[in-house]
């Protein structure tokens, strides 16, 4: 196997970007606007979404939430596994006490970096609540965690590896379903 393809995928650049936009007005329904929120991506492709998100609410509101972006490497209970965990950078500038803390990821699989995430958060101080957002659900948690915010569920097998591709991450931008065996034939790209 030379060459890996998607399996199939899920949703392109126009269908990701009407999700956003139900999401975001969600968002602002549940929380009654955006006077108390603040958006928390966790590095790297929730941190991409937490700025999209970001810019829909302010072209809704014409008020921008405050943004930050949180590296949950040490936060991680697999962090002992590995040899040299890639070091981002955490990014607040803003205090979290009281704030309604919207915690954004690409995709929630069994919970564990939600979970790392939310201690992370924690270290910041207190927020009024942490609600998550999320671009796809795919299912099989371990941990007690649902997203409150969901812009596709994806039922998908343990043996597939749903991606969110996400410019300038990525060279496009889509959602799409790998099947894991191409990952290790190509040396784990993903």
């Amino acid at each position: 196997m030379d060459h890996c393809e998607p399996k199939a995928t899920i949703m392109d650049e126009a269908t990701m970007k009407r999700a956003i936009t139900r999401i975001a007005h969600e968002i602002l329904e549940h929380n009654e606007g955006s006077e108390t929120i603040a958006l928390v991506g966790i590095v790297r492709r929730g941190a991409t979404l937490a700025r999209m998100l970001a810019d829909e609410i302010e072209a809704i509101e014409g008020t921008r939430p405050q943004v930050g972006l949180l590296d949950i490497s040490f936060y991680r209970d697999d962090v002992t596994r590995c040899i040299a965990p890639v070091l981002h950078k955490t990014e607040i500038p803003f205090n979290v006490d009281g704030k309604d803390i919207i915690l954004v990821d690409d995709v929630l699989y069994t919970g564990r970096t939600v979970r790392s995430a939310l201690d992370a958060l924690m270290d910041f101080g207190r927020p009024a609540t942490i609600q998550l957002a999320v671009m796809v659900d795919r299912g099989h948690r371990e941990l007690p965690i649902r997203a409150d915010y969901v812009c596709k569920n994806v039922p998908s097998s343990r043996d597939e590896d749903v991606r969110v591709c996400l410019e300038p991450l990525d060279d496009h931008v889509a959602v799409e379903i790998w099947d894991t065996e191409c990952e290790k034939h190509n040396g784990g790209v993903a």
